[in-house]
């Protein structure tokens, strides 16, 4: 990659850096919420932005390390060149960059990085001895070294609107190519990365972006159209239009959350998909959980999780997240299991899924519930690793109620 020597470029990075890791704001957001207030950036100059912020999180600790000392808000500068001397890239004569000796910030990396995987790899000490404890040495070591590679764009054809193979025209017509994956019904990668939500497909409801290995969860769940569906974690509803979709629009599909905001966007994006048989129910208290005890014929409770399964997609996690926050995190999957699992009718089933690699936050979750409620029964599970898929990291488990 060629620095573009454009100092204002850099004055955004490291802005939106310092937002990032000292007022621990999200990277997507800040990055949008920067180009959006610079307009006259041409895609080149946007695209340089978004990838080094994204590298400079994603390798956070490394450079770190490279550079001497820790981050702090007076050393950003310093921060960000040490990024660049580490990829051979020949720093702007600024005097911000003064302060950088390239030979000393590639000889600390190497002395930094050669045996210590942790540092290498850009994670925190705890998080490496917790997933060498839960997956051994061997399969975590390959894990992370794969979630530290960036990922394609995958989208989602919205089948209530548009074929895959019409969507792949559509998009061709306008500039994108995409091509089509084999093991995935409904998906799409993109050729090269775009911005396919100003296309006209996007706005017609045509496609969703949604990651491959999300995409393997709503048909897991095995709905058909007629049913009555509850997606008891909808969020934003990915799934839930996913669900919608394999159920032409047929049945009824109760989309709760915590989170009204959420539900309202989940309102907006089903009326762009044409996904007419969703109803959303925000959980505000244990009544509405009552009121749909043993009513459903399939529940997916897509929980809440450490997300350690894409964390290539979203680097920053690795520096928001502690190990007392994942203990607590298990507590409550353990509570949504029990307590959620009521609303599934006799002869139903239902999907526990998450984006998390650890056996701690799955199957262990799952033998668990298990061992605690005899009516259920598991019939099959998967985990999704991204080192075999080429995707983000899930896992699901599929159980009947007796």
């Amino acid at each position: 990659m060629k620095i573009l020597p454009h100092k204002n470029l850099f004055i955004g990075i490291n802005d939106i850096l310092c937002r990032i890791f000292f007022e621990n704001k999200y990277t997507d957001n800040e990055i949008e919420k920067t180009l959006k207030a610079n307009p006259r950036w041409g895609s080149k100059d946007r695209s340089f932005i978004a990838e080094t912020v994204y590298d400079c999180v994603r390798w956070k600790r490394m450079i770190e390390a490279s550079s001497g000392r820790p981050l702090n808000e007076n050393n950003l500068w310093e921060f960000v060149g040490s990024w660049f001397v580490l990829n051979g890239e020949k720093l702007p004569h600024w005097e911000e960059f003064q302060k950088i000796n390239p030979k000393e910030v590639l000889k600390r990396n190497h002395a930094a990085t050669d045996k210590n995987f942790a540092v290498r790899e850009s994670i925190p000490d705890w998080m490496d001895e917790m997933g060498m404890d839960e997956l051994g040495e061997k399969i975590w070591q390959r894990e992370i070294e794969k979630m530290n590679n960036t990922l394609p764009t995958v989208i989602r054809v919205n089948s209530l609107k548009i074929d895959r193979k019409s969507l792949l025209k559509k998009l061709k017509e306008t500039g994108v190519d995409a091509v089509a994956l084999s093991k995935y019904p409904d998906a799409l990668e993109l050729v090269e990365k775009t911005n396919v939500l100003k296309t006209e497909a996007f706005k017609e409801g045509g496609f969703e972006i949604q990651d491959a290995g999300s995409q393997m969860i709503a048909p897991f769940l095995d709905v058909r159209p007629g049913m009555r569906v509850v997606d008891a974690c909808a969020g934003a509803g990915g799934k839930t239009l996913h669900l919608s979709a394999l159920m032409q629009n047929k049945g009824q599909i109760f989309a709760l959350d915590i989170h009204e905001w959420k539900l309202r966007e989940l309102k907006r994006r089903a009326k762009r998909n044409n996904a007419q048989n969703i109803q959303t129910r925000l959980i505000d208290s244990s009544k509405v959980i009552k009121r749909l005890e043993n009513s459903a014929d399939r529940l997916l409770l897509d929980a809440p999780c450490s997300g350690l399964g894409v964390l290539s997609r979203n680097p920053g996690a690795k520096w928001k997240l502690t190990s007392e926050f994942i203990e607590k995190i298990k507590d409550e999957q353990r509570k949504i299991l029990n307590d959620y699992s009521k609303m599934v009718k006799t002869g139903g089933a239902m999907v526990y899924a998450t984006c998390s690699i650890l056996p701690s936050e799955n199957h262990l979750q799952i033998k668990y519930f298990l061992k605690n409620h005899p009516e259920f029964k598991l019939v099959r599970e998967k985990q999704l690793l991204p080192s075999q898929t080429g995707y983000d990291g899930f896992y699901m488990a599929f159980l009947e109620k007796l």
